[in-house]
């Protein structure tokens, strides 16, 4: 009798276990997907100053109305020089433009790194469509070495018929340049049997 009124008890918490693991495994799922997520949401909306990887090379029309582009430039624990060329374009709104940045690593050894940007005023960066752009993409300096790194970028003429945007003089491109780590292959991360030598630091760890 007592045995029969404990199996719907232990089907319940069989139900219970059941749901709570399918919740957590959805959770974890959940904040793996976060991040490419929230960055396909700032790519398609333009939030956080996030700008358009544009489709065409050309707006189809320029408008008779010009705006000035500002370029900022910033590293964050990386030992180059990275700088814009020129600070300052005025350029026409729908005009396709090239801008150049450019990079000098003054480390003594091969450093890797790696652009991140936005836009401001960050409702902006929907309206400004980069042609070409090394953002997001690995590049290697040998010490010394100096890179030209170009930008080619227009802003769509749609950004006049906003409201808040509509009367909009200046718009600033900020990069922000930082080191990328190597990790060494797994098969060679130990030093062989009687051999002391040190396993070199990665890229991150900058002579600090």
């Amino acid at each position: 009798m007592s045995s029969d009124a404990s199996k719907p008890r232990k089907v319940n918490n069989g139900v219970v276990a059941a749901v709570c693991l399918a919740f957590f495994t959805g959770m974890v799922g959940m904040a793996y997907a976060a991040v490419p997520l929230y960055k396909m949401f700032c790519q398609v909306t333009g939030y956080g100053g996030t700008t358009q990887r544009a489709e065409k090379q050309y707006a189809g029309r320029v408008l008779d109305r010009d705006i000035t582009i500002r370029f900022d430039a910033n590293t964050n624990g990386i030992p180059w020089q990275f700088e814009p060329v020129a600070r300052s374009v005025t350029i026409k709104i729908g005009e396709t433009t090239q801008a150049h940045y450019s990079a000098t690593n003054k480390f003594d050894r091969p450093i890797t790194g790696r652009a991140s940007f936005n836009v401001q005023p960050e409702m902006a960066g929907a309206y400004f469509n980069k042609v070409e752009c090394f953002c997001f993409t690995d590049t290697t300096l040998k010490p010394g070495e100096t890179l030209d790194m170009p930008v080619v970028f227009y802003v769509d003429p749609d950004i006049v018929n906003v409201p808040e945007l509509k009367d909009l003089k200046t718009i600033t491109l900020s990069y922000t340049m930082f080191p990328v780590e190597k990790k060494q292959p797994v098969a060679s991360s130990a030093p062989a049997a009687g051999n002391s030598s040190k396993v070199p630091d990665s890229e991150a760890s900058l002579g600090g």
